[in-house]
């Protein structure tokens, strides 16, 4: 079985990534792009996402990893809410609120499939998870 090696391989990352990326994509619309509080901070708190996944992987203990990841979930619900801020001034549509909504509830699953299995693994150090059993666990929120 091979160990997760990289932040890169880590699903919540991918799926963070995504998510940054839809941010981005909808703050550049013209709306969006001149309100630039709501803006800028939507982004901080995207990129705060997937930067404190990486993070958090890279600083070697578990203990510092589920902090940075309690930190990630958070920025996630933070970009939730904002989600419904740019909503009400109409600056995403419905369907297009609904996916980014998805994709941010998608990342919070993984973050909280990979920290209840950090709090129940019997290993020490991130570097001794099997990167199969971190997908199934971020997959189905264990």
């Amino acid at each position: 079985m091979a160990t997760v090696q990289r932040f890169e391989d880590l699903e919540a990352w991918k799926e963070a990534r995504k998510l940054n990326r839809v941010v981005y994509a909808h703050t550049k619309a013209t709306a969006f792009s001149k309100d630039f509080a709501l803006r800028d901070q939507i982004r901080r708190a995207s990129i705060s996402v997937m930067s404190n996944i990486a993070e958090g992987f890279e600083r070697g203990g578990d203990k510092e990893f589920v902090q940075f990841l309690s930190i990630a979930k958070g920025s996630c619900g933070e970009v939730r809410s904002q989600l419904f801020v740019a909503l009400d001034e109409r600056y995403v549509s419905r369907p297009e609120f609904e996916a980014a909504y998805k994709q941010c509830m998608a990342v919070s699953r993984l973050l909280a499939g990979l920290l209840a299995y950090l709090h129940r693994s019997p290993k020490q150090g991130r570097r001794g998870f099997a990167s199969t059993e971190v997908r199934e666990n971020q997959r189905h929120g264990k």
